[in-house]
């Protein structure tokens, strides 16, 4: 195995694991992230598997994970995985109006319209990419200028986020009309109560916890697994999918592939009806904010990623956080939201649950091929997948929230008034905001005005006792750009 391994341009032994624990890790990445299968069909037309094209936008949303995290597996060479991003479907979703009619935005696109958008955001993502400046990319003058706070803070907001959708996925936090979230009634345990999910959840949580003491080997995968398995009697592992009986779940895969390629309701190469029929007279604007909009999430959703999965680990990153081979990170990522939109999906970035693998032992490309392989199967096998609930995935999303919090949060200085506060708001509102992007850009913008305002006040000072040391501006030109496009992205409306 380590030989085919080897062969196929992977080295476990070099990044001080093996072949087993590499596979491993590729399964609970998928298991992770496999929900995605469904629920980006569902974000975006909103009817779920009422809407004729669901099966279609099924298999779209797996042919872009496949072709996403291949990349990442022979490019980037990285235990990364991608999918058509959270958040970026619900975007899409309200474009189209998906299946209620919603128009957000004043105008009414059309799917094809909205993948074109989608294709041109992945295109300058691919141009900022490639463009180098004394032979770094944009991309990556952008990692390095970003504030060492917000960089740091970072990990501990993805961890708390993932924690976050595993509790949320699971039904352990529910909604609340008064505060908005509480916890789960756990006296109601009628059929359909949260209070079964997130009982599931929670032994299955408790299962990774206790084999994890014991170091056992893909204690996380074993944890899904007992989840998916107590869940039986709980009533939430739903086994009539096995047997097809699920609307919108069939073992028929030629039918969802011909469908697919030909079909009536197709989105594959959607996209190319903007050639012939145009955008809605009077939506330029619009339609350039919505592109910048998307450029923004997928930018610092993936920074925040893949920094928050790889960061504080030295066998994927360097001293500073920042993840080995992240040039080519960002080229996967870029290439794979262009592919992506011509085969009819949303945006495809970096998965918040790659770190699941990574908490699993997954150190190289094999795990992320591995995981690629298992999104083809689903194509094939979807019944299977749909099996394990959510709720059992939810244990394992929590744990990683854990394990990143208990490895990066010692490496954030809160001696400085300044780091602490952008720190802390990049994670509470990154968690809060239920956004990636909201988050860093909330932070990285406060560091900069406090930054500014504490220069200044310097200025100031060192000109009265004029003797004093002249004052150091620390603030980096990659974070003063960066900080406009992200006044740009709060403050200038979609629609004017």
């Amino acid at each position: 195995m380590q030989k085919f391994a080897k062969l196929m341009g992977f080295d476990p032994e070099a990044k001080q694991t093996n072949v087993k624990t590499e596979l491993i890790a590729g399964i609970v990445t998928f298991l992770a992230m496999c929900y995605i299968l469904t629920v980006n069909p569902n974000q975006i037309f909103y009817a779920g598997t009422g809407d004729p094209r669901w099966s279609s936008l099924f298999l779209a949303t797996a042919f872009g994970a496949i072709i996403g995290t291949l990349l990442m597996a022979f490019l980037a060479k990285m235990p990364l995985a991608q999918a058509s991003g959270m958040g970026l479907n619900s975007l899409l979703g309200s474009i189209i109006g998906g299946g209620v009619g919603a128009y957000a935005y004043g105008f009414k696109f059309t799917i094809g319209q909205a993948f074109m958008m989608v294709l041109i955001s992945g295109i300058i993502f691919l141009i900022v990419s490639l463009l180098k400046i004394k032979g770094k990319s944009l991309r990556e003058l952008i990692f390095d200028g970003m504030p060492v706070a917000v960089r740091g803070a970072i990990s501990v907001g993805i961890g708390l986020f993932i924690a976050y959708i595993g509790f949320q996925n699971a039904g352990i936090i529910v909604a609340n009309q008064y505060t908005q979230v509480a916890l789960v009634d756990f006296t109601v345990w009628s059929e359909g109560a949260a209070a079964r999910t997130a009982s599931v959840a929670l032994i299955g949580l408790f299962i990774i916890a206790v084999l994890d003491k014991f170091n056992v080997k893909g204690s996380v995968i074993l944890g899904i697994l007992g989840a998916t398995i107590v869940g039986i009697p709980f009533g939430v592992t739903n086994l009539s999918t096995l047997t097809g009986e699920v609307s919108g779940i069939s073992w028929k895969f030629w039918e969802n592939y011909g469908n697919f390629f030909g079909g009536e309701h197709s989105v594959f190469f959607s996209f190319t009806e903007v050639f012939s029929e145009g955008f809605p007279e009077g939506s330029f604007f619009t339609i350039i904010m919505l592109v910048i909009t998307m450029c923004m999430i997928d930018m610092f959703d993936t920074m925040g990623t893949i920094v928050g999965c790889c960061g504080g680990n030295r066998i994927l990153s360097d001293e500073n956080d920042k993840p080995h081979n992240y040039d080519k990170i960002m080229m996967s990522d870029s290439i794979a939201t262009c592919a992506g939109a011509m085969l009819g999906t949303s945006t495809v970035t970096t998965f918040v649950e790659s770190g699941a693998g990574v908490a699993a032992g997954g150190r190289t490309g094999l795990t992320a091929f591995t995981t690629a392989c298992l999104f083809f199967l689903a194509t094939f096998m979807l019944p299977v997948f749909a099996t394990i609930p959510g709720a059992a995935t939810a244990s394992a999303l929590i744990y990683v929230g854990v394990l990143m919090m208990k490895n990066n949060v010692k490496s954030i200085d809160f001696s400085d008034a300044i780091n602490a506060v952008s720190a802390f708001l990049t994670i509470v509102i990154m968690v809060l905001s239920y956004s990636i992007t909201k988050g860093i850009g909330v932070g990285l913008l406060s560091h900069t005005i406090l930054s500014l305002i504490a220069y200044v006040v310097n200025v100031i000072v060192a000109a009265v006792k004029k003797d004093a040391e002249k004052p150091k501006f620390e603030v980096s030109i990659v974070s003063l750009v960066v900080s406009a496009l992200f006044i740009v992205y709060f403050f200038v409306p979609t629609v004017l």
